[in-house]
């Protein structure tokens, strides 16, 4: 067996976008995604306008979680989604919580736990961020989050950031 595919698991990406486009953006993720080698996108949530989390003044996100199956193990998985960002324009030397073309997180790996120096799976705020939570919760309103449990009994916070589920076929 080939070291850089397994059998295949169902991982969660966040993808969030304030520049250029980001509904656009954002879309076209969901596409790039589905390119990836290994990888197929099973389902996708809507879209959700945010307002900037932490701190930094700039434009509200457009975000959405994909649901992916994947047979690629996790590092290459993120390596094939940094390379994505850096293809769409984004400066991954740029501030953390900064504008951004394009960011694409893993959330969850299958059941994995993973605690690497480059990753953390489950994503440590996936429980902190609405803009991660309500886009899983409708897409997979039964998953059980390692460490966290279901999903669908984590509070989320509805107001902070702000937030708004927009019609997936802005253009």
């Amino acid at each position: 067996m080939r070291r850089d595919h397994r059998e295949p698991v169902i991982a969660y990406v966040g993808i969030g976008a304030n520049l250029d486009d980001p509904v656009r953006m954002v879309q076209h993720a969901f596409d790039l995604l589905e390119d990836l080698p290994g990888c197929h996108v099973i389902s996708r949530s809507s879209l959700y306008r945010s307002a900037p989390f932490g701190g930094i003044e700039q434009a509200d996100f457009i975000n959405a979680v994909a649901e992916v199956e994947t047979g690629v193990p996790p590092e290459m998985l993120l390596s094939c989604l940094k390379e994505t960002e850096r293809n769409m324009g984004r400066d991954l030397d740029g501030p953390r919580w900064g504008p951004r073309e394009l960011d694409l997180d893993i959330l969850l790996y299958g059941s994995e736990i993973i605690e690497e120096p480059d990753l953390t799976v489950p994503h440590p705020g996936i429980a902190l961020r609405n803009f991660v939570l309500l886009p899983l919760m409708e897409i997979a309103p039964d998953l059980d989050i390692p460490g966290l449990g279901p999903v669908s009994e984590l509070e989320v916070d509805r107001s902070s950031p702000q937030i708004t589920k927009i019609d997936n076929d802005l253009d």
